[in-house]
């Protein structure tokens, strides 16, 4: 199963792409999709879009998962933010790839085994279960490829819904 873990933003979105066998995990691919500031929102939300559309295109992940929006302060941010989670949900709805969303809670909880962990504990984490040689310098690419592993971790009935499916299939 390939699983796309996106942690969302209208600056930064963070990305990652995993395959997911047997219990065994393969990074397919990780980065970001960056939109200058000082750009109007609505070209940055279309270039998210656009992004997005390729991303989706080029990977055709089995499923997406994605953080929850969580916001304490800046009102302003969260709707650029939350306006930005719209166009990629958009795009993976019109590739009907199923969406499962996730707390940060959740994610920390999955992946270190403490909800309250530390941001360098989560990369640690990450770069291991990945068997990466460098873990991510991003913390946006950190957060997706977390949300990537938290599904494949937590989305076992799914993935057994899946594997049935196709199963038939070839039947």
């Amino acid at each position: 199963m390939i699983i796309l873990g996106i942690d969302p933003g209208i600056a930064i979105v963070g990305y990652g792409v995993v395959e997911y066998i047997k219990g065994k995990f393969r990074l397919l691919a990780m980065g970001s999709i960056e939109t200058p500031a000082g750009i109007d929102v609505e070209e940055r939300l279309q270039m998210v879009y656009d992004d997005m559309c390729e991303l989706l295109d080029t990977y055709r992940p089995d499923e997406m998962a994605i953080e929850e929006l969580f916001f304490n302060t800046n009102q302003k941010t969260a709707i650029a933010v939350a306006e930005a989670r719209g166009v990629i949900l958009l795009s993976a709805v019109q590739r009907k790839v199923p969406i499962s969303e996730y707390t940060p809670l959740q994610v920390k909880q999955s992946v270190v085994g403490y909800g309250r962990a530390e941001k360098k504990q989560i990369i640690t984490l990450v770069g291991m279960i990945l068997g990466m040689e460098h873990a991510p310098k991003l913390d946006d690419t950190a957060d997706a490829l977390a949300l990537a592993i938290c599904h494949a971790h937590t989305g076992g009935s799914r993935m057994r819904n899946y594997f049935n499916e196709k199963k038939k299939r070839l039947l």
